[in-house]
């Protein structure tokens, strides 16, 4: 059975900025240890391949669990 990378795009980086776009989240089935945590996608590509394991990519809502400003949690 090939192992399972999961990862998902951070908030934080935008398309034009020169940082790594992918936050890893979590590796399954695999024994492998990564050192980092913000990668690119080539990269992620290149450990899948290398190790036989599929690449993941979860979605993120746009507004996610953060609360607005002047927004109040249900039941306050």
């Amino acid at each position: 059975m090939a192992g399972k990378i999961f990862y998902r795009e951070r908030a934080q980086v935008g398309e034009g900025d020169q940082l790594p776009r992918f936050t890893l989240v979590a590796i399954a089935d695999l024994n492998l240890k990564i050192h980092v945590t913000h990668m690119r996608k080539a990269e992620l590509e290149q450990i899948a391949s290398a190790v036989g394991a599929e690449l993941i990519e979860l979605t993120v809502p746009e507004k996610g669990h953060k609360i607005e400003i002047g927004d109040s949690p249900a039941g306050e």
